[in-house]
């Protein structure tokens, strides 16, 4: 008897989109812009400062109104686009997006950039699930791994080349150009999804999830909020324990409430599935030690080494070139069918956690141990990313693409904001003045100022180890689970 769900026999999934590469372009195009707004403005905060004349709380939240609001609603809006359709959210997202930017391009004060960039980051939340769900739908299955490769390279390619963008268009144009790159790319990807992609949804039509929407949205917003807001205000602060509070509370509610209705936006049974459970608790241990370690490495370049932003962000380059180059020849999707889910997850990781260590004890020694733990982290990167997001996405039905994308994305940013704050507070430990610029400021003589340095290169090294250890346990975990997970489903089959 056949199990073909209803959804796979109305799409063309089963055999392959005939114009899936095509639609895979255009949705890494709509994807790379987002990923470029994570980024992008870190490097006009000189200019917003000068010419709108913003305080440094005005700054946080024009960088983390973006990422606070996607975050929040990535769950939500990969629940949307499955029970509505896909394609309807990819072009809410890209029209979203390109109305945030125009406005944030034109804003003339502090709050309409704020709440220019809130308004991007719904567009963002849309555009992230529903990219690697339509790539879900639109690839047979066999295609699945490279496809998710090259959307994976994606993602490198927009850390890397945030920064040179941004330092490009301010050495040449004033701040809000960086908003307005957005616009032809944002237009052209609404005439090609219109005209390209085939529409898909679940096709149940589950009853919308309003209150656990609600609930999913409120408590991954606070729980972002107080990940970002503790290295600034203290952990200990009121704000950062209250908002801690509210995440807790909120998404212990939602989980209790998703258990207990028919038409669950998270289906909690997911997390049943051992293959599912091992690739999330590899997921988030990844990017922690990324997010955390990479934050710190820009740091290194600038503060230490001495580059520029540009400069530095040119120097960060060859671990995104690394995994593009891997990704898009398909030579990191060929080693992992070759060597199978878990033991390419496991050798990525453990590349990525060699890769910090060579940044950690070699770095201080000029550029070429940087270099080398860059190219590690890239080709860890290129094996163990995808097949990441592989598990996760083939762990959930086909119907609930949406929903997947939404988790994979929530990992990401968890991960990635907690790698931010862990390591943070593991460097300020170690290093006791508030900034480093600070500290050499008040440094009296070449002596004192080396002194500064060397104190905040030990603080570096640390918290660099430490993201190692944490990237190598996630491996070794994500592996062993995946393993299980994979032996148990073929005795099922033999019992069968």
């Amino acid at each position: 008897m056949s199990t073909t769900s209803p959804e796979q026999t109305s799409s063309p999934a089963a055999q392959g989109h005939p114009q899936r590469w095509l639609i895979l372009g255009v949705i890494c195009l709509a994807q790379l812009t987002v990923l470029l707004d994570n980024t992008v403005l870190n490097v006009a905060i000189p200019s917003l400062t000068r010419e709108l004349h913003a305080a440094t709380s005005d700054i946080q939240w024009m960088i983390n109104a973006y990422s606070l609001v996607q975050s929040g609603l990535l769950l939500t809006a990969g629940s949307a686009a499955d029970r509505y359709g896909r394609k309807k959210m990819l072009v809410a997202g890209l029209a979203l997006f390109g109305i945030g930017s125009l406005a944030a391009a034109l804003a003339d004060s502090t709050g309409q950039l704020i709440a220019a960039r809130a308004g991007m980051g719904v567009g963002g939340a849309l555009l992230l699930t529903t990219t690697l769900a339509v790539a879900m739908q639109i690839f047979a299955p066999a295609e699945h791994p490279k496809a998710i490769g090259i959307w994976s390279a994606v993602n490198a390619l927009g850390f890397a080349i945030g920064p040179l963008i941004g330092g490009f268009m301010l050495n040449h144009f004033w701040w809000g150009a960086i908003f307005l790159i957005n616009l032809p790319v944002a237009l052209l990807g609404l005439v090609a999804v219109l005209v390209l992609v085939p529409e898909s949804k679940n096709p149940r039509g589950d009853r919308p999830d309003l209150l656990g929407a609600l609930l999913s949205t409120i408590g991954m917003t606070a729980l972002v909020y107080a990940i970002i807001s503790g290295p600034a205000h203290g952990w200990t602060s009121a704000r950062v324990l209250v908002t801690a509070a509210v995440a807790v509370v909120v998404l212990a509610l939602f989980a209790l409430y998703e258990s207990r209705i028919p038409y669950p936006m998270l289906d909690l049974h997911f997390f049943r599935d051992r293959r599912f459970t091992g690739a999330v608790a590899g997921a988030v241990l990844i990017t922690f030690g990324m997010g955390g370690a990479l934050f710190l490495l820009t740091q290194h370049l600038q503060f230490v080494l001495g580059y520029g932003p540009l400069e530095a962000g040119l120097r960060t380059a060859p671990l995104a070139l690394t995994v593009v180059a891997l990704n898009f020849t398909g030579l990191a999707a060929r080693w992992t069918t070759r060597l199978g889910t878990p033991v390419a997850i496991g050798l990525g990781m453990v590349l990525m956690s060699g890769g910090l260590v060579s940044i950690a004890m070699l770095a201080s020694g000029g550029y070429g141990g940087t270099l080398l733990g860059l190219l590690l982290i890239g080709a860890g990167c290129a094996i163990a990313n995808p097949a990441m997001a592989h598990a996760i996405m083939s762990a959930i039905p086909p119907a609930k693409a949406g929903v997947g994308a939404g988790i994979n994305g929530t990992l990401a940013e968890f991960g990635n904001g907690l790698g931010v704050a862990v390591l943070g507070a593991v460097l300020n430990s170690r290093f006791a003045a508030v900034s480093l610029p600070g500290a050499l400021a008040a440094a009296v003589s070449a002596a004192e100022k080396k002194e500064v340095t060397d104190a905040f290169s030990a603080g570096l090294r640390t918290s660099q180890l430490v993201g190692a250890v944490a990237v190598l346990l996630g491996g070794l975990l994500a592996a062993a689970l995946l393993r299980r997970a994979e032996r148990a489903d073929s005795g099922v089959v033999v019992a069968h």
